[in-house]
């Protein structure tokens, strides 16, 4: 099993590389206001751009962290902290039962549970191992099949709202796994975030990310087009967008992240595109919306578009650039 993991998440890292019941969300006052909730350890599992703050968000609601970063600096501030900074997964499982984990792509996440220092080496009976990656879903149900044979749950639970709602703890998490382990998944996710949707069955969680980004792409292309032929038309960027912002055109990509330098502050476009979400992710997430696509020979005419201009801009240097870069890309292209 896996063998075959890895074969499914090396597929999707070379492309960039049941019961269904009504959503149940829950607020963020009313997860973390509980007196009794429990301030035993938990493992978290990469702290980049995004797991950083949503560890720290879990640190002022009082639980004790155990970290593990492949990147040995990026654990720094929390061992200097007085947390605890561990060398493997499997580490993390020996010392926590409520693990999250918050990684980049499915081949990371595999390596993370099954490989050969991961979590599944360790893992407690009854622990419950939340993935906030965004990933393919069968490499959820997959994962979620080993977790089973251990005795422990898993869930799958991306987020939505990127860097500045995870500094905020204001993310949205989607999440799929069995409706009796939703509350105890709640208690945390609630902590870092301030919608936590039940999608359904585990798998469901990724299905509702891939879809929430692939909308988000088309319509952050969409919104520096239109910015583009207006500023090449005359208008003044910050007016353009104030048109925008009280117009039918108005989206998240134009009035909470405008991808226009100068129009906004506190976004990546006003940093020279650093920070917030990559466009290598986004060309990943766009792969996994076309893998969904070709599965389910559902037709995304524009997602596979954009999935081609998000490759395109990577090949040309902007892979480590934030998505909302696709701006600066389009000025830079004299032909398209």
């Amino acid at each position: 099993m896996a063998a075959s993991l890895r074969l499914r998440g090396a597929v999707s890292g070379l492309r960039y590389w049941s019961r269904r019941q009504q959503p149940a969300v829950a607020s963020l006052a009313a997860v973390c206001s509980r007196s009794m909730a429990s301030k035993t350890p938990v493992g978290f599992i990469g702290v980049g751009n995004m797991g950083n703050p949503m560890a720290k968000n879990l640190m002022k609601h009082g639980y004790p962290l155990i970290i593990y970063d492949v990147f040995p600096d990026a654990c720094k501030e929390f061992l200097d902290a007085g947390e605890q900074v561990v060398s493997s997964p499997a580490d993390v499982a020996e010392k926590a039962d409520r693990i999250i984990t918050m990684l980049p792509t499915s081949i990371n996440a595999i390596e993370a549970y099954s490989g050969a220092n991961g979590i599944l080496k360790k893992v407690k009976k009854g622990s419950l191992l939340i993935d906030s990656s965004t990933i393919d879903p069968m490499v959820s149900k997959e994962l979620a099949k080993e977790v089973e044979k251990m005795g422990a749950v898993f869930m799958d639970a991306p987020v939505s709202g990127g860097v500045g709602a995870a500094r905020s703890g204001n993310l949205t998490f989607m999440v799929g796994g069995v409706e009796e382990e939703f509350a105890a998944a709640q208690e945390l996710l609630g902590c870092m975030g301030s919608n936590v949707v039940h999608c359904g069955a585990v798998g469901t969680g990724q299905a509702a990310k891939i879809c929430n980004n692939l909308l988000l792409a088309i319509s952050m292309i969409g919104t520096a087009e239109a910015m583009n032929l207006g500023i090449r038309l005359g208008l003044d960027p910050e007016l353009l967008a104030k048109i925008l912002n009280m117009s039918s055109g108005r989206c998240w990509s134009s009035d909470t992240y405008n991808p226009v330098p100068g129009v906004m502050d506190g976004v990546p476009s006003a940093n020279n595109y650093q920070g917030g979400f990559g466009t290598t992710l986004m060309a990943k997430d766009l792969g996994l919306a076309q893998d969904s696509a070709t599965s389910t020979k559902s037709p995304i005419l524009l997602g596979s578009q954009a999935h081609q201009i998000y490759r395109i801009m990577c090949a040309k240097g902007y892979s480590k650039k934030d998505f909302s870069s696709v701006f600066q890309f389009l000025r830079e292209e004299e032909t398209f």
